[in-house]
């Protein structure tokens, strides 16, 4: 069975590639070429071009991988993606400024809560979900729920998001909070709940395998509704002994992924299904629809990040040594899961887009629901509500900023042949 892997632009890659696109050397390579439906691929799904004295790498742009590759990173994108950074931190300063000036706006956005969330963030996200979603090739996931190598991934991935995540969290809170139990409950909570929505966006913007990651997304849901419970109170109220003896209900952690999960994920099934290759052609699906919808993805972050900011961004201001505390630890947390799942991942010779996967969803968390069931529990107002709000106002920049560098090693280091798949 042949061992490519799709590339992260589309193009089929292996170590018997040798692209010719641009020398026109052979004929038979262009009517070859023309033949295939190229808004077909996927990225867990090989596609092969044979001639009789070449093969050719197309990516879904229709320039080979050498053209493609001339191009700066930066070039290649939108206006949106290109400046996300500087959109981001406007967004952020717009945030805090308006919290800190409106000190009432945080008390307002908090009314009228979904599923412990406020509105406008639970809308934002929404919005940030779906076009991700509507990526997700469903028709063909089901050829790649029976390939063992494939849960052998996903193994490493629960493995690492249950077991190692969340001790790496306690023990930074107890090693950087020993005399603030309150911040170090806020911190613990955040570190549990593994990331369900978000986490999409970074593997999108990396250019990782985002039908891997649907699928790790998918199987983190269903033990999030079972294991988040009992982790959290065995970590605060047994090793912690918090004399507030945490409690929570099952129903808010179903709540909580039914709504940020399921209700962008069954749209995206419903819009996928009814249009593509039914009203619209799967090229026109592929091509102008995901084109019109992919810009409310970023625009939904950046609204998101904007609210959280405004309602927390007077709190972030006069309780700074509480929030600078809380800082030190949460770094060092992406950075030990996001780099140590990378290189671990790296080192057993899985493909970048894998490794980019593992990586993002180890070093991501469920901010909203951290942040809904410390509210719940202890406040809004409380000082684990403050450690936890900490958690997305810190993952936004840092998350980031391992996209543009994990973007710059991409093309220099040599990444392993081992993908998601090896089917047909």
């Amino acid at each position: 069975m042949s061992n490519r892997f799709a590339d992260p632009l589309g193009a089929v890659t292996g170590s018997d590639h040798q692209p010719d696109l641009e020398r026109g050397e052979n004929p038979s390579v262009d009517s070859a070429r023309d033949s295939i439906d190229y808004n077909d691929q996927s990225p867990l799904l090989e596609r092969t071009l044979t001639s009789a004295t070449a093969e050719t790498a197309v990516t879904s742009s229709g320039l080979s991988r050498t053209e493609t590759n001339k191009l700066p990173p930066l070039k290649q994108l939108g206006i949106l993606d290109r400046y996300l950074a500087l959109w981001i931190f406007v967004s952020m300063v717009v945030g805090i400024s308006t919290g800190y000036y409106f000190p009432d706006i945080g008390s307002k956005l908090e009314k009228g809560g979904f599923a412990g969330v406020s509105i406008p963030i639970a809308m934002g996200l929404l919005i940030m979900m779906y076009p991700i979603m509507c990526k997700v090739q469903f028709e063909s996931l089901h050829r790649l729920l029976v390939v063992k190598s494939l849960w052998v991934q996903v193994a490493i991935s629960l493995f690492i998001n249950w077991i190692i995540a969340p001790m790496v969290m306690v023990g930074l809170a107890w090693l950087f909070l020993p005399d603030r139990p309150e911040l170090r409950e806020g911190l613990i909570m955040v570190g549990i709940a593994r990331c369900i929505a978000m986490v999409m966006i970074w593997i999108e913007l990396s250019e990782g395998d985002t039908d891997y990651g649907a699928i790790l997304t998918a199987v983190n849901s269903l033990l999030q509704m079972v294991l988040f419970a009992p982790t959290a109170m065995f970590y605060i109220n047994v090793i912690g002994k918090s004399p507030d003896h945490l409690q929570i209900s099952y129903s808010v952690v179903a709540k909580s992924v039914a709504i940020f999960l399921g209700i962008p994920l069954l749209i995206a099934v419903i819009t996928r299904v009814t249009l593509r290759g039914h009203v619209i052609s799967a090229k026109a699906y592929d091509t102008r629809f995901m084109s019109f919808l992919e810009p409310f993805s970023l625009l939904g972050l950046l609204f998101t990040i904007l609210i959280l900011f405004a309602s927390q961004g007077r709190e972030v201001i006069t309780q700074l040594t509480s929030v600078l505390r809380v800082v030190a630890p949460m770094f060092t947390y992406f950075v030990i899961l996001f780099f140590g799942t990378l290189w671990f991942c790296h080192k057993f010779g899985y493909t970048y887009k894998i490794c980019s996967a593992q990586a993002f969803t180890a070093a991501s968390n469920n901010f909203e629901l951290a942040i809904a069931v410390v509210v719940s529990f202890y406040g809004i107002s409380s000082t684990q509500a403050l450690a936890a709000t900490v958690g997305p106002l810190l993952e936004v920049p840092v998350l980031l900023s391992f996209v543009y560098i994990v973007q710059y090693y991409r093309e220099k280091v040599t990444w392993g042949a081992r993908g998601s798949s090896d089917v047909l």
